[in-house]
């Protein structure tokens, strides 16, 4: 969203698209799996009155509009997208099926997938961390609002500590808020590697995707 309170910024999405034709150009497979929380958080939703499972839902919807809007940038600069749905709504998009994906990223094309994993009570976090473990990805690449994880919220407390690497129980044990428990559990019963990093510098993409030191590595 940008600096907007809501919505979809044009500029970010052609900033991000034109950071993943750098990578395509590097011939790496590379799936992506949007939020929908500039749009509608499930949870926030739940919050305000909202039944939860209804909420949830409303939120992989939101996914899908951010999953279409990024398709539509990435194929501006020439990066062949397919977008992929939990939730089938073949009008606009192709179901999620495994074996299809896996064809689409062999062909060098960029899979988003949408509609989160179909499910309520699950968030985005845990749906990278399913798909990335069902098409054998070597890596999950968190791309976020802060350059890696800290021990507190960096945009309060001026103390806060940046890790370098830390590791999947370090997370779990100490309940640091960099993805939920879920995902991070899956990572770790995969051997999933995730790397954190900031999404909003121009380069970080590839940085990350290349392997050079960039914000936080957990393993």
């Amino acid at each position: 969203m940008g600096g907007k309170p809501y919505g979809i910024d044009p500029a970010i999405v052609q900033s991000i698209a034109e950071d993943v034709s750098k990578v395509v150009a590097n011939n790496v497979q590379l799936a992506i799996v949007v939020g929908g929380g500039n749009i509608f958080r499930g949870l926030k939703g739940s919050a305000d009155g909202m039944d939860r499972a209804t909420a949830d839902y409303v939120g992989m919807l939101a996914t899908v509009m951010n999953a279409i809007s990024l398709q539509d940038g990435l194929e501006r600069v020439g990066v062949e997208t397919r977008v992929q749905t939990a939730i089938e709504m073949q009008e606009i998009a192709e179901p999620y099926i495994r074996r299809r994906a896996i064809r689409h990223l062999e062909k060098g094309r960029v899979v988003v997938f949408g509609g989160g994993c179909g499910n309520p009570f699950f968030t985005t976090d845990t749906t990278a961390a399913l798909r990335a473990a069902e098409i054998n990805a070597e890596a999950v690449m968190k791309a976020t609002k802060v350059d890696g994880v800290y021990d507190k919220d960096p945009n309060i407390f001026d103390d806060a500590r940046k890790y370098t690497t830390l590791t999947y129980q370090q997370v779990l044990s100490d309940e640091i808020a960099v993805m939920d428990s879920t995902a991070i559990a899956l990572c770790k019963d995969n051997n999933i590697p995730i790397v954190v990093f900031d999404i909003f510098k121009q380069g970080n993409i590839l940085k990350a995707v290349t392997g050079q030191p960039i914000g936080s590595l957990i393993s």
